[in-house]
């Protein structure tokens, strides 16, 4: 059996011995370290390297928004799960910006809480359910108004250039699936998938990630309900 390793980063005692007590139970999930800021997690990773920081949000010294930021650039192998008291649409937008892989609240249940560690170490986005929509709303109104402006260079009937395989692997990507959570889906190796990315990008002549989910989501390649 596979064990994720676990990073605690949270200012309160109180709540870092509490989330130590319900991981120590699961088999599968073990923690490592502990931080109290995200400047002490930061600096905790040059020896410690977790599968999953699980970063509170409102910090001192450093929040966990900047720390996510550094993380998602120093240790991009480190997936960093955002557990937070502030349900807060603001906050949402900006970790996932940082490059955090998931959003929970601290009022959560237990179950889901080890759900969401679970989903981020294999390389799934986790957003809480309650949160999610936010995420929804948001490509809808970008989608409308790009539909409105008739700004997008791209037509659904581009995707008549993609091979049935690459359409698969764009598919997975809009998802939210990582590189390698693709290659082991897909039983390939993760530098297929990325040549297979590499190649979906210059096709249809997009340059990130987020223009290739609006486009999957224009094109109904995934669907938002």
């Amino acid at each position: 059996m596979a064990i994720t390793q676990v990073m605690l980063v949270d200012d309160h005692d109180v709540v870092r011995t509490g989330l130590r007590g319900l991981l120590k139970i699961e088999p599968d999930l073990e923690v490592i370290g502990e931080a109290s800021n995200g400047l002490e997690a930061i600096e905790a990773l040059r020896d410690l390297k977790p599968d999953v920081v699980l970063m509170d949000v409102a910090m001192p010294v450093m929040n966990g928004l900047e720390a996510t930021r550094i993380i998602s650039k120093k240790y991009p192998d480190c997936l960093v799960l955002a557990l937070t008291a502030h349900e807060d649409k603001e906050y949402f937008f900006e970790m996932l910006a940082a490059g955090a892989k998931g959003y929970i609240t601290k009022q959560a249940a237990s179950e889901e809480l080890i759900s969401a560690i679970r989903s981020v170490a294999a390389g799934h986005v986790y957003l809480q359910p309650a949160l999610a929509r936010w995420l929804l709303e948001d490509y809808q109104r970008i989608v409308e108004r790009e539909n409105r402006n008739a700004v997008s260079t791209v037509t659904p009937e581009e995707l008549a250039v993609l091979s049935e395989r690459e359409r698969e692997v764009l598919e997975l990507i809009a998802d939210g699936l990582s590189t390698p959570a693709i290659a082991k889906r897909l039983d390939l190796s993760p530098n297929t998938i990325s040549r297979h990315r590499e190649r979906i990008m210059k096709k249809l002549n997009l340059h990130s990630i987020t223009e290739l989910v609006k486009f999957a989501l224009r094109t109904g390649l995934i669907n938002m309900g």
